[in-house]
C-alpha cells in the first residue's frame, strides 16, 4: 500500500516493513520528519523495520538529522543507495546518530541491494521476535 506524503511516499511492504522514498532534490526538514512520525505512529503499533530507498538524491536539514527515525518500535533500518554521495549521506547520518544504537545496514542498489535490504530486514525482525 503506497501513501503519498509532502516530500515523497511511504509504501507498506509487509505488516512490519515500511519503504521510504523521498522525491528528487528535497531537503528533509523537521516538519517533514514530524509528518513521518505521524504516519508511523498511525500505522505501526509493534516492532517494524524501515527500508530507506535512496533512489533519488536528497538531503536532510541538521534538525531533521537529529530527529529522523526516532520511533519506539523501530528495530532495524536498511539504506539502499545508488551513488557514492548517497552512501556517504547515509553513513554520516548513522555516525551522527551513533548514540541511538541504530540497528543499521546499507546496501548498494546497483548490486541487487533492494532485495538484500528487504531480506535483511525480514531476518532482523524475526530475530527480534525470537529474543
Amino acid at each position: 500500500m503506497k501513501h503519498r506524503l509532502s516530500f515523497g511516499y511511504f509504501k507498506i511492504l509487509t505488516d512490519n516493513i515500511l519503504e521510504v522514498v523521498a522525491d528528487e532534490g528535497v531537503e528533509m526538514s523537521l516538519e517533514m520528519i514530524e509528518e513521518c512520525h505521524r504516519f508511523v505512529e498511525a500505522y505501526f503499533k509493534d516492532d517494524f523495520g524501515m527500508l530507506v530507498n535512496r533512489v533519488n538524491n536528497y538531503t536532510y536539514s541538521f534538525e531533521a538529522k537529529l530527529s529522523i527515525a526516532s520511533y519506539e518500535y523501530l528495530k532495524a533500518i536498511a539504506f539502499v543507495y545508488y551513488s557514492a554521495d548517497s552512501q556517504k549521506i547515509s553513513e554520516e547520518l548513522y555516525q551522527l546518530r551513533a548514540l541511538d544504537g541504530w540497528n543499521f545496514r546499507s546496501f548498494s542498489g546497483l548490486e541487487l541491494g533492494w532485495q538484500q535490504a528487504f531480506d535483511w530486514l525480514q531476518q532482523e525482525l524475526i530475530s527480534v521476535k525470537v529474543n
